[in-house]
């Protein structure tokens, strides 16, 4: 770990997504995000990895599916681990399946990926020269990593014991995973912090935060248990328009919820994700 990293262990730090089009999705995701994309693959390389930049900032990436694969255009979670194979072997012990054993990508960094025991799709990262996206919590950049899942309290267990996470409720019947040490980390590298939640008025604790539950209705049979990822942006009608106008599908409609307006949209791939803006004024049902 560096002086500047933003990250520490048990934290998402990248999101990237694969396409059967990856120059059509760096497109679109550039008509829709402002993101200057750069292929970062060797010339002779099968495939294309475009590092999407904000300001000369890496935010996220979208590359090539490997050959022979199956599935559909998906955006990936990474999350910070010192030990990509202790994180690994955790994940088993915890009831997971390996669904890629931890191999080094160049100098950036060791990757692997596994399920959870409902089948959600995680991967980790330990880092080399890559530190993770810089550009955050701003138009463009991821905001939040969201868990899909119908059984929280299995959830619970299983993060629990990978990434040391614990449920906070923030609000009746409404979770987000928290990292105890995560707070205290924001706070020395950003010294206030924890007032400015309190002055507008956070949920306790909310410092620690570091992903977000969304639980599956139990009358939907169809979506399978995954993670998903939030991009913040500027104006949430004017991304789902623009979405739109580039060749993507509004999937929800924008909506007003505890401190957000958001949509949801699905790429012309279709990759989903979340858009959402930040609205301070939303704070009704935000929790205590």
């Amino acid at each position: 770990m560096t002086d500047q990293d933003r990250y520490i262990a048990g934290v998402p730090c990248w999101a990237d997504a694969a396409f059967p089009d990856p120059a059509a999705a760096a497109d679109f995701y550039s008509g829709l995000f402002g993101w200057d994309c750069e292929d970062t693959m060797p010339a002779d390389a099968p495939g294309q990895y475009f590092m999407a930049r904000i300001g000369g900032r890496d935010a996220a990436a979208v590359g090539s599916m490997t050959e022979g694969t199956t599935t559909t255009a998906s955006w990936n979670t990474y999350v910070w681990v010192d030990d990509a194979d202790a994180t690994v072997a955790a994940a088993e012990a915890a009831g997971g399946s390996v669904v890629d054993e931890p191999f080094d990508v160049f100098d950036s960094g060791r990757s692997a990926s596994f399920t959870d025991p409902e089948g959600a799709l995680i991967r980790i990262w330990q880092a080399g020269a890559h530190r993770g996206s810089l550009a955050v919590n701003e138009h463009g950049g991821v905001t939040f990593n969201d868990l899909h899942t119908r059984d929280v309290d299995r959830a619970a267990a299983f993060y629990g014991a990978v990434f040391g996470w614990e449920l906070q409720e923030i609000g009746p019947g409404a979770f987000m995973w928290a990292l105890p040490a995560y707070g205290d980390f924001l706070e020395a590298s950003n010294p206030g912090m924890r007032e400015n939640m309190a002055a507008m008025g956070a949920p306790t604790g909310f410092e620690n935060v570091v992903a977000s539950v969304v639980r599956i209705d139990d009358a939907d049979t169809q979506t399978p248990a995954h993670w998903g990822v939030t991009f913040g942006v500027d104006d949430c009608d004017a991304a789902a328009e623009a979405a739109t106008r580039l060749g993507g599908t509004v999937l929800s409609e924008p909506m007003d919820l505890p401190w957000v307006r958001s949509t949801t949209i699905a790429d012309p791939q279709g990759a989903s994700f979340v858009a959402s803006q930040f609205v301070p004024a939303n704070t009704a049902g935000a929790g205590d």
